[in-house]
């Protein structure tokens, strides 16, 4: 059973989303504090986070940060706030997602739904092999010096683990499967995501930027994850 570890200092939120988790067989705990909420992560060690912005003790946007020092454990941000300053500095913090309040709980659990997908790939859903590989296996790309293996969930590069999270992986894989082409933004936000309708592309942005941190030899120079100016970002196998 999954453990999602809900971070609200709202006590009454906290204890309607547990319900709803609950009634969805996951297994909850809870916490109102941010500070304390970074002492009990590797005690509860959650598979997934919701974790609200406005905080006592740390914000979220600080408990997101010492988070992903140590763990790639799925994160979603719950903020009162859609300001871009205030979700973007969530999503460079490491959150995966983020889902405004007020929401509606089917769409929080299609949210949750869909990061657990990614978390656990199946091996049938694995992208084409896009335009520059031609690799029978479509679970296992070799991209130049940088090799992805879906079923493992292992991504390396120069034989070195480039360390992703979840949606970092999906997002390079699903790049990575169809090299040499442009994919748009709102294909990604479907396709990695799981968004049906149109999303909010800072979600993409600002993963392309954490994805060039750790792919790129110089990330303010992308060689291997570039911008398509108008359309979105294509993955360009780089030489060995």
């Amino acid at each position: 059973m999954a453990t999602i570890f809900v971070v609200d200092d709202d006590q009454a939120l906290g204890e309607m989303l547990s319900l709803v988790l609950e009634n969805e067989g996951f297994q909850t705990v809870t916490c109102l504090d941010g500070l304390r909420a970074v002492g009990m992560f590797p005690i509860v060690k959650p598979d997934l986070i919701l974790l609200d912005v406005m905080l006592p003790g740390l914000d979220g946007t600080g408990v997101a940060r010492r988070i992903r020092a140590t763990s790639n454990v799925p994160i979603i941000m719950l903020t009162a706030k859609s300001d871009t300053l205030d979700v973007v500095a969530g999503l460079e913090a490491g959150a995966d997602d983020y889902v405004p309040k007020p929401f509606k709980v089917a769409e929080l659990l299609a949210r949750i739904h869909a990061r657990f997908r990614i978390a656990k790939p199946a091996a049938e859903d694995g992208a084409t092999g896009g335009a520059s590989g031609g690799n029978a296996n479509v679970n296992h790309l070799e991209r130049g010096p940088i090799v992805i293996d879906r079923l493992e969930h292992t991504a390396t590069k120069d034989g070195k683990d480039l360390n992703l999270t979840p949606m970092e992986f999906e997002l390079l894989f699903m790049l990575a499967a169809a090299a040499g082409e442009a994919i748009s933004r709102s294909s990604l936000l479907k396709n990695v995501w799981g968004y049906e309708n149109s999303g909010d592309t800072r979600l993409v942005n600002v993963h392309v930027q954490r994805l060039r941190a750790k792919v790129e030899d110089d990330p303010e120079n992308p060689q291997i994850v570039q911008t398509v100016r108008g359309i979105g970002y294509k993955f360009v196998t780089p030489e060995q």
